[in-house]
């Protein structure tokens, strides 16, 4: 139907509100109360309009369009009207705009500019209620509070959990829950959704969650932020809590070849970043992974980007989660990929750099092959060709025979500590000792004392695997204070159980000589620090406790101090830091055609940062070769997540649900995996632990005045 509004003729929609049809048709009309995702509440009275054949003003967002109806915005009345209401809102808000963190942003704000109500015409009233912060996530300020019921009814509506309600306390009306309870207490789902549609910032998320360095939707959602290579988590969660592990996969896949594989050995930043560590403790959103992934059926396989081939070649050197990532991603793009591989098996540091007890040889294997069948798609032709046992150096003659090159080579070279004692025999290196496990060739550490020099997860895969050999006892020594580790607290937990003892905050001062073999180790000493800094010079100095000396007895030492590339020295590329690849943005390295990625270029990280830059470099190059370098895929049709999650139920606040281990003395001579996936009835509880941010996200932002 058509009607006039300020001399424009309008269309709507039968049963349309004035206010919407005329937002719609780019007609600005003052409002508060109402929110695009809500319906009318006609509490704020700012939406006053004057319709011809009626008296007085009305409201513009409780009024129905009809055909013929004549509307003026901006009437005498309908103006006096509104000025009327804003300055009674405005009578008990405080004045401090510039001190608030919706500054800039706040539809009040917005309103009373476009209105022209001046500052100096408040006739404020203290209302001085205290700020609650008392509840984690979400902090109510009540003083900002112009009772607009936008929350109340997203409480409500949109969600389905109804905590929050208009109530009489002996300061006035307020907004909270019934008894005054915590938001705990009374069922809150902590969706974020009172924050999200609050004008005037008077619900706020707590101090600090909001970083200045990320944007508005990494904030919101920070676990996928968290995560290098920005899986949707959220997403691949609420199908685990159904139990649709295929989808749950399938989310995963879209950005990551190793779903099984992640969800083993992790580093799990996305679990630092959950909000629900404020909220007892975070999803244990890496084992969800692996309970996805050991139950998928390949579904997702037939919706597999698979583009005509494009006769360019690609050669990938070094087949560990960087190179492989990106031999599949190039593959999809059409380009024909080879894979060169100095050791006898694909997989890097998954096959020969974490302890079998962690990652088997099946999970590796499996993973490998679907990357190679997924690549081969439906031509029958393989896109993608491991050459395995063939170590490269020559690249620039690799850049000859191919249209580009990537160097994936990794950190399989330990690093040694010059101090005294380190060329005594028995000395051993991390990289050297976990392969040899991993090949089934140990370095003899059977019943004799280890101690190991660090403090990562690497250092204590040594230990761990120490253990297992048989030796005595097994030491763990590191620089840094336990609560400053770079190794998971889980790690260092199990460890301990296993019988490895750490010495947290000790210098490492020499390896002793063996009084009967002088030319092997007898002990290692080390001093506790007082104190570790950088200076000016950006140089470590290290302050020492005096008469703090320990000398641990020790017939094996390992070096779990870094790691290095082995084979960049010589491949005429650009270094720093001694052997690392310098590569820039898209990856490229100072050899035109030639790329890096991976921790040869960034140093030894993690498995999940090693696939992120494999993706990254994968993008570049097929740009390089006349590519849009979008590898993006679609493994699932998108699905909108409901909205309304209802009242958090018996569980939700419950603890990180921890799953099936077997006991320490078993662990102790086996190299089988102990930790158990999630049953599906765990990995369901789990995944309703999640907060599901992400819903945020569907929320409409309100435009301001200057944006009609």
């Amino acid at each position: 139907m058509k009607l006039t509004i300020n001399g424009q003729e309008v269309e709507a929609q039968k049963g349309q509100s004035v206010l919407d049809a005329a937002l719609g048709a780019g007609i600005f009309v003052p409002h508060l109360c109402k929110h695009p995702d809500l319906r009318p509440a006609g509490t704020c009275g700012l939406c006053m309009v004057e319709v011809e054949g009626k008296a007085e003003p009305v409201h513009a967002c409780r009024t129905t369009v009809r055909e013929g109806m004549v509307v003026n915005v901006d009437g005498a009345k309908a103006d006096k009207a509104r000025r009327m209401a804003m300055e009674l809102i405005l009578a008990t808000h405080p004045a401090d705009c510039t001190g608030c963190p919706k500054f800039g942003i706040c539809e009040l704000q917005s309103m009373y500019q476009y209105m022209g109500v001046s500052p100096s015409r408040w006739n404020c009233k203290s209302r001085p209620v205290a700020t609650d912060d008392s509840n984690p996530l979400i902090t109510h300020m009540f003083t900002r509070c112009v009772c607009c019921g936008r929350c109340v009814r997203a409480c409500r509506e949109l969600r389905g959990v109804g905590v929050l309600d208009y109530q009489r306390t002996e300061d006035g009306i307020r907004i909270g829950t019934d008894g005054s309870v915590s938001l705990e207490e009374a069922g809150c789902r902590f969706c974020g959704a009172c924050v999200e549609v609050c004008p005037t910032g008077s619900i706020l998320d707590t101090l600090g969650m909001m970083r200045s360095d990320r944007s508005r939707e990494d904030n919101i959602v920070p676990c996928r932020s968290g995560c290098p290579a920005h899986i949707d988590i959220p997403r691949y969660l609420r199908y685990a809590k159904a139990g649709e592990w295929e989808k749950a996969t399938a989310v995963v896949r879209e950005k990551v070849p190793f779903p099984e594989t992640l969800g083993s050995i992790c580093t799990h930043n996305c679990q630092g970043e959950c909000k629900r560590n404020k909220l007892h403790e975070p999803l244990s959103i890496c084992r969800l992974k692996r309970a996805a992934a050991v139950r998928d059926t390949g579904e997702w396989r037939e919706h597999c980007r698979h583009e005509e081939l494009t006769g360019r070649r690609v050669a990938v050197v070094g087949a560990g989660p960087a190179g492989l990532t990106a031999a599949l991603y190039l593959a999809e793009k059409g380009h024909l990929v080879d894979v060169f591989e100095a050791n006898q098996k694909a997989g890097g540091q998954l096959r020969y750099g974490i302890p079998a007890y962690r990652l088997p040889d099946e999970v590796v294997d499996k993973e490998v092959q679907t990357i190679l069948e997924v690549a081969q798609g439906m031509d029958d032709a393989p896109r993608i060709e491991l050459h395995l046992g063939e170590r490269v150096q020559d690249v620039k003659a690799l850049r000859e025979s191919h249209d580009a090159v990537l160097v994936t080579v990794g950190t399989h070279q330990g690093t040694v500590l010059p101090m005294r004692g380190h060329d005594l025999g028995n000395v051993y290196v991390n990289t050297a000792f976990l392969k040899a496990a991993r090949e089934g060739e140990p370095l003899p550490v059977a019943g004799g004392r280890v101690v190991v020099l660090g403090g990562g997860n690497v250092a204590y895969d040594c230990a761990r695997t120490a253990v297992r050999l048989g030796a005595a006892s097994v030491d763990v020594c590191c620089l840094e204070a336990e609560d400053v580790m770079t190794s998971t607290p889980e790690e260092r937990e199990e460890a301990a159980e296993e019988g490895v003892v750490l010495h947290d905050a000790y210098a490492f001062n020499s390896i002793d000589e063996s009084a009967e073999r002088p030319d092997l180790v007898g002990g290692m000493t080390i001093q506790k620090i007082k104190r570790f800094y950088f200076d000016e010079n950006h140089r470590a100095v290290t302050e020492l406790v005096e008469g703090s000396e320990l000398t641990l007895p020790a017939d094996y030492v390992i070096f779990a101090v870094g790691q290095k590339p082995e084979d960049t020295p010589g491949m005429g590329l650009e270094l720093t830091h001694g052997p690392y690849v310098v590569a820039g943005k898209g990856m490229e390295t100072s050899e035109e055609g030639v790329f890096a990625a991976g921790d040869d270029v960034t140093g030894t990280k993690s498995v999940i940062g090693a696939i992120a830059q494999g993706r990254d470099a994968a993008s570049s190059i097929d740009r390089f070769l006349g590519g849009d370098g979008d590898i993006s895929e679609v493994l699932l049709e998108p699905e909108v997540a409901p909205a309304r999650i209802g009242r958090a139920d018996e569980g939700f606040y419950s603890t990180q649900t921890q799953p099936e281990f077997a006991p320490a003395d078993q662990r102790r001579g086996s190299f089988e995996p102990f930790e158990c996936p999630f049953s599906e009835d765990e990995a369901k509880f789990e995944a309703s632990r999640c907060l599901q941010c992400d819903l945020r996200l569907q929320l409409a932002t309100p435009r301001l005045w200057n944006e009609y």
